[in-house]
C-alpha cells in the first residue's frame, strides 16, 4: 500500500536499489523483473525520449544478455535504446550509451548470427572518439578495449579465423604487460593457446599455457586460477591428434579442475558447470556415453538455477541429453527432453532460427515413433 502510494519519483530509486541488491544476492530473475520496471518508471519520470531512458534500456539488455544468456531479448532492448539516441551526437552521456549498445548488441550477435564483428568494431571507434575528447580515462579505455579485443577474438574463432584471433590476442598482451593484472594474462595465454590449436600447433598451444601456468603459480597461488589453466590444458590435450610427450593425461586434467572448482566455487558455479560440459564432450569422444549422460542429467537443475530456466545453457544441455537417449533408443524420454529443449530454443532464438527448426524436425521425427 505505501508503494502504491509512492510518487512515481520514489518508485523508480526505490526499485533501483532493490534491482542492484537483487543483482548483488544473486537473485538474476529478480533483479531482471525490477530492471523492467525501472525502464517503464524511467519513461514515466522522464519522458519516452529521454537520455535516462535509453540508458534503462541499455541497463535491461546488458541484465537479460548476461544473467540469462538471451540474447534476443538483448538485442530488442539495445536497439530500443539506439533509437531513443540522435543519430549524430557529440555528448559525452549520449556517446557513452551509444558505446554500451553497440558493445551490448555485439556480445548478444556472439549468441545468434555472425553480426558482433562490425559492432564490436564501431565500439573500438567510439572508445577512441570518448578518450580523444578526454571524457574517459586511460584505465577505462583500456579496460574496454581488452573487452572489445577479447570479444572479436570469441568472433574469429567462432568464425575459424585463428590468425585474426591471435592478432587480438597479442593486442591484448601489450596492453596488459606492466599492468600488474596477472589473471587477464592468463586468460590471453589460454585465448592463444585455443587459437595456436585451431592452427594445428600442439606445441605452440602448450607453450602458451605453460606461461599461463608459470604466471598462476608466481603471481595467484589461490587454486582457482590453476584451476583455469588445467581445464585450457586437458581441453588442448584431448584435442591433440596423439599423445604429447611428458604430459598428463586430458582426464587427469580434468579431473583436477573440476575437484578445484568444486572445493572453491561450488557444484552451481558457472565455471565448474563449463568444464564439467568440456569433459562431457571428452567422455562421447571415448566412448562414455553412459557416464557422460548421467553427469548431463545431474547437471540440468544447477544449470537452472544458474542461467535460469530459459537460458543457452540449458537448451544446449537437452539437446545433448536427448540425443544421447535416441541413441540408447529412449525415444519417448528422448521425445519429451527434446520438446522441452525446442520451447527454450524458440524462447531464445525465436521459431525460424537454424537450431529451432532443426530441434523441430527431430521432435516431429520422434513423434512418429510407435512409443511415443
Amino acid at each position: 500500500q505505501e508503494f502504491i502510494l509512492m510518487p512515481p519519483e520514489e518508485k523508480l530509486t526505490l526499485v533501483d536499489r532493490r534491482a542492484q541488491d537483487h543483482r548483488d544476492k544473486r537473485e538474476f530473475d529478480a533483479c531482471i523483473r525490477d530492471l523492467v520496471r525501472c525502464v517503464a518508471l524511467t519513461r514515466l519520470v522522464f519522458g519516452a525520449k529521454h537520455l535516462k531512458s535509453a540508458q534503462a534500456h541499455v541497463r535491461l539488455a546488458k541484465a537479460y544478455l548476461k544473467f540469462k544468456g538471451c540474447g534476443l531479448q538483448a538485442q530488442e532492448h539495445a536497439g530500443l535504446a539506439r533509437e531513443l539516441l540522435p543519430s549524430r551526437s557529440s555528448a559525452a552521456e549520449e556517446l557513452r550509451v551509444l558505446l554500451s549498445v553497440h558493445l551490448t548488441h555485439a556480445h548478444a550477435s556472439l549468441i545468434t548470427v555472425d553480426e558482433a564483428e562490425s559492432s564490436f568494431l564501431e565500439s573500438e571507434k567510439l572508445v577512441e572518439e570518448l578518450h580523444q575528447r578526454g571524457d574517459i580515462s586511460q584505465e577505462e579505455k583500456t579496460d574496454t578495449e581488452q573487452e572489445i579485443s577479447t570479444g572479436l577474438y570469441r568472433v574469429y574463432q567462432s568464425q575459424k579465423r585463428p590468425d585474426k584471433a591471435l592478432g587480438q590476442c597479442e593486442k591484448s598482451l601489450q596492453r596488459l604487460r606492466g599492468c600488474g593484472q596477472p589473471e587477464k594474462m592468463i586468460s590471453v595465454y589460454r585465448n592463444m593457446a585455443a587459437a595456436e590449436q585451431d592452427r594445428g600447433c600442439w606445441d605452440r598451444a602448450l607453450e602458451h599455457l605453460s606461461e599461463a601456468h608459470a604466471i598462476a603459480v608466481s603471481h595467484c597461488p589461490e587454486e582457482l586460477v590453476g584451476a583455469e589453466v588445467s581445464h585450457s590444458m586437458a581441453l588442448i590435450l584431448a584435442a591433440a591428434p596423439e599423445p604429447q610427450s611428458g604430459s598428463e593425461s586430458a582426464g587427469q586434467h580434468f579431473e583436477r579442475s573440476l575437484n578445484a572448482y568444486k572445493k572453491l566455487a561450488g557444484l552451481q558455479d558457472p565455471a565448474f558447470l563449463t568444464v564439467q560440459d568440456d569433459f562431457c564432450r571428452f567422455l562421447l569422444l571415448s566412448g562414455q556415453q553412459e557416464k557422460c549422460l548421467v553427469i548431463q542429467r545431474s547437471s540440468v537443475a544447477p544449470k537452472k538455477s544458474t542461467f535460469g530456466d530459459v537460458s543457452v545453457k540449458v537448451a544446449d544441455t537437452l539437446e545433448l541429453i536427448g540425443s544421447l537417449e535416441m541413441t540408447q533408443g529412449c525415444l519417448k524420454q528422448a521425445h519429451r527432453t527434446m520438446t522441452e529443449c525446442l520451447q527454450i530454443q524458440t524462447l531464445l532464438f525465436g521459431p525460424q532460427h537454424t537450431r529451432s527448426k532443426a530441434t523441430q524436425k527431430t521432435v516431429q521425427m520422434l513423434a512418429r515413433a510407435p512409443e511415443v
